[in-house]
């Protein structure tokens, strides 16, 4: 199907900027954009005229209207002549210009004939020497819901599976639309799906093209391939969750490291590295990377990441405030021993609270040390123990335990802990899991062992986390 529905969902989406011609008969028009919104147009119609849409709104007289001939020159726009004759202000002029780029434009959704060109980085100046944009979704909006539903629109779409992609542009439906788009599965054809609606056929068709120009939805081959979107939907969610592992791991540690650690980069990295590692964090670590689907205190801490990557960005590139913090830095190493200490203390405080049972309070001095030396397995560890006793932080503590695995491959004990903690939230597969890897690393750890037998024999149990116990 050719409409200019579907070019301008193109033209926004890509962003593109140039010119788009649009022929049918005799009659052409031309679009120009600028990164995806409408900036001028022209036309070969005489009712789409700038000098007859001028008279038109009453923005110039009918004596200069019949003259309009007179200041049409071959070098210059009619709007740019008016204007310097003093015939038209330029508020008049701009608000006619807009009016005649939305007539010119909105009157194209009605032809289902016309041929389509789009010509990259073609430009037009503006007869007031100054760009007008006009957004492109509001002309989408606007021309769909003007025009006549025609035959090869239905065509186009009956036989299509409707699937949820954006909701970027929610605010410009009505609530009868919205209701609409809630419907939308991913499993149903457009045919079948106005059926459900319980939309007249005009109502529902135009509603469906107007989700579709503005992107809010895109369409799936057949009823089977939702599968694969599923699958699609499940590895990028997989992948936002192994980027938010990775950030709680990045704010662990980021308080302990100076801005060249934080970026990654040596001391002797030039303005390009410092730029380039930038910009990869920048876009790894930015808020809106994760959605807004997280909890409030998590997302408090991407932007506490993210505010200290800048922060060392916007220091290491000024080639000033670098010479300043790099004499503080110098400084400031003689203070690194004591650092150790001070974790050290908080980990001590923390493991008393821990073995009084004073779990939420062990946490917060536990998590102290693990900031200040996160490499520390055993710091870790035992953060990890509290936050599994708080079902509110059992999320965490896996992450913990999991980190604690990965520093020391060979510590039974992160194992079992992460399996107690599987059991205890019902997942026993995990959990067995788990106390079969701390066997594997120490084969007469008798908390997994004892476990183990548990979960595939009638064996006594043994108490919750007793392992952590001091001996």
């Amino acid at each position: 199907m050719k409409h200019l529905g579907l070019e301008l969902r193109r033209v926004y989406f890509d962003r593109l900027t140039g010119e788009l011609t649009a022929s049918f008969g005799q009659i052409e028009k031309n679009l120009y954009f600028d990164k995806g919104d409408l900036v001028f147009a022209r036309t070969n119609q005489p009712g789409e005229r700038l000098g007859e849409l001028l008279f038109k709104l009453g923005k110039i007289s009918e004596e200069v209207f019949l003259k309009i001939e007179e200041y049409i020159a071959p070098d210059q726009n009619l709007g740019q002549v008016l204007l310097k004759k003093g015939l038209v202000s330029e508020r008049n002029l701009r608000e006619g210009l807009i009016y005649q780029m939305k007539e010119i434009t909105l009157n194209l959704f009605h032809v289902f004939e016309a041929d389509f060109v789009f010509q990259e980085n073609k430009t037009y100046q503006s007869p007031l020497g100054e760009e007008m944009r006009i957004p492109t979704p509001q002309l989408i909006e606007d021309g769909i819901r003007l025009m006549k539903i025609h035959p090869r629109l239905i065509n186009f779409l009956e036989g299509k599976i409707p699937l949820i992609k954006s909701k970027t542009f929610l605010h410009l439906l009505t609530e009868e639309e919205r209701e609409l788009l809630t419907k939308i599965t991913g499993k149903t054809s457009a045919k079948a799906l106005l059926k459900l609606s319980g939309l007249s056929g005009d109502h529902f068709w135009r509603a469906l093209y107007l989700f579709y120009c503005l992107d809010l939805i895109d369409f799936i081959g057949s009823e089977t391939t939702w599968r694969k979107q599923e699958e699609k939907e499940a590895k990028k969610e997989a992948e936002v969750s192994e980027a938010l592992n990775e950030v709680l791991e990045y704010h662990a540690r980021i308080a302990s490291l100076n801005y060249y650690d934080i970026l990654g980069i040596s001391r002797k990295a030039s303005e390009e590295e410092i730029k380039k590692v930038y910009f990869q964090l920048a876009r790894r670590f930015h808020p809106d990377h994760f959605g807004r689907d997280i909890p409030p205190s998590v997302r408090d801490k991407i932007n506490d990441v993210f505010d200290q990557i800048t922060k060392a960005y916007k220091t290491l590139i000024n080639p000033d405030s670098r010479r300043k913090y790099d004499l503080s830095l110098a400084g400031g190493e003689a203070e690194g021993k004591s650092i150790a200490a001070r974790a050290e203390t908080k980990f001590r405080q923390g493991k008393s609270l821990f073995q009084l049972g004073r779990f939420e309070e062990a946490v917060v001095l536990l998590e102290e040390s693990v900031r200040l030396m996160p490499t520390k397995a055993d710091y870790r560890l035992l953060l990890a123990m509290a936050e599994a006793r708080i079902p509110a932080l059992r999320k965490k503590a896996e992450f913990d335990f999991l980190k604690v695995q990965e520093l020391e491959p060979w510590n039974a004990e992160a194992y079992a802990g992460l399996g107690l903690l599987y059991k205890e939230e019902g997942l026993i597969i995990k959990a067995t899991r788990q106390f079969r890897k701390a066997l594997e690393v120490d084969p007469d750890h008798k908390v997994a062992r004892s476990e183990l037998e548990l979960l595939e024999g009638p064996k006594k149990k043994t108490s919750f986390f007793s392992f952590f116990k001091k001996k």
